[in-house]
């Protein structure tokens, strides 16, 4: 490029190599050398000012003004050069791109407007959804993925049928959902990788599918490598409706569960889960089977539970509050456990404030 432009400029002679191919010179179409000229013209007045001025300043301090004029052609070449392609880029770019940036302001408008909990009118959706070039599903899934890289990544295999977006801080993604029952493609497209994926929603409750997907990212722990795998909300629906609010189920245990207070630890958990095995069984057989220990064991540990609670255990409504105490208590545990695992397998230290003895007979009732 130094060469061409000393050259041009008249600096250097052209040599045999530089001569350009006759044929080639005279394909060359009339806007094609117009716009060559245009540019050599304004590099040349570019660089002669520079050079005037620098033999200026090189005069009012004796300077010799011709030592170097090569030189000095050369570095101003590398310098204009440099910002004319940049300046060229930027303008050729800006147009380009143009089409481009406002698609993506389009669908950033769009996925803003569909997590707002505040309704919008079904004709700014259809304006909205037409800028950005994606059509109106009449469903949509939530993705919370583990990192935004792999948000990054799963936005440019799913290429236009999705929406990026940022919701409570976390990179999201809207998938349509034709098919609340089918969700295999998106098994597929999301193996290997942990991932908190919510339930199929209207397009009107689409901030719900989002808010309950990352409830269950947060209740569930990342497991690197070959454990990883996604989570749906759609297989966890009783326990995120049990646990939207902790200390509201903590309250809900201790308020139900107060009678085994005063026993000691052993003694309590061992009836809480009969209890429990009980309630959701429907008898003493059901219940010893899944405790794995005789239906006799079961019928004394219920004549206990009996002076404990009253004739509240022959109430509807009793042992339904109280399956949902024991329920939120032994989901409680689990999470604490399954963090736990997590903890130890990443830090070596155990954070856990439950006894494991307690969280394994109670995770074992109904074979979990």
């Amino acid at each position: 490029m130094e060469e061409a432009l000393l050259t041009a400029l008249g600096y250097q002679e052209q040599t045999r190599e530089q001569t350009p191919d006759e044929d080639k010179h005279q394909a060359e179409s009339e806007d094609d050398i117009e716009d060559r000229s245009r540019v050599e013209s304004k590099i040349e007045s570019k660089i002669r000012d520079r050079i005037e001025r620098g033999a200026a300043a090189r005069a009012e301090v004796g300077t010799d003004v011709g030592t170097d004029v090569g030189t000095e052609v050369r570095a101003v070449a590398r310098e204009e050069v440099g910002h004319l392609i940049r300046e060229d880029c930027e303008v050729t770019h800006e147009g380009r791109d143009e089409g481009v940036r406002e698609g993506d302001r389009a669908r950033q408008d769009l996925f803003k407007t569909l997590t707002d909990d505040r309704a919008a009118s079904e004709s700014s959706l259809s304006e909205l959804a037409e800028a950005a070039g994606w059509p109106l599903p009449p469903a949509v899934r939530a993705i919370v993925p583990a990192t935004p890289g792999e948000a990054h990544q799963l936005a440019a295999a799913l290429d236009d049928n999705v929406l990026t977006g940022v919701f409570a801080g976390r990179p999201c993604l809207l998938v349509p959902s034709p098919d609340p029952d089918t969700r295999a493609p998106m098994e597929h497209l999301l193996r290997g990788r942990f991932a908190a994926v919510g339930h199929a929603v209207p397009l009107r409750d689409t901030a719900s599918s989002l808010r309950w997907a990352l409830r269950l990212f947060a209740l569930t722990p990342a497991r690197p490598g070959l454990e990883a795998r996604p989570v749906f909300v759609d297989d966890h629906l009783s326990t995120l409706l049990l646990l939207q609010d902790e200390p509201l189920a903590h309250a809900l245990a201790a308020r139900w569960l107060r009678p085994l207070a005063d026993l000691t630890p052993r003694q309590s958990e061992r009836l809480e889960v009969t209890l429990l095995a009980w309630l959701e069984g429907g008898g003493a057989p059901e219940a010893a089977k899944a405790l794995s220990v005789h239906p006799q064991t079961v019928r004394y540990r219920m004549r206990q539970l009996e002076k404990l609670f009253g004739t509240g255990l022959r109430d509807p409504r009793t042992r339904f509050e109280l399956e949902m105490a024991l329920r939120s208590r032994r989901l409680m545990a689990q999470v604490r456990r399954q963090h736990s695992r997590v903890t130890r397998r990443t830090a070596r230290v155990i954070q856990a404030d439950f006894t494991p003895l307690v969280v394994g007979r109670m995770a074992r009732v109904n074979g979990l």
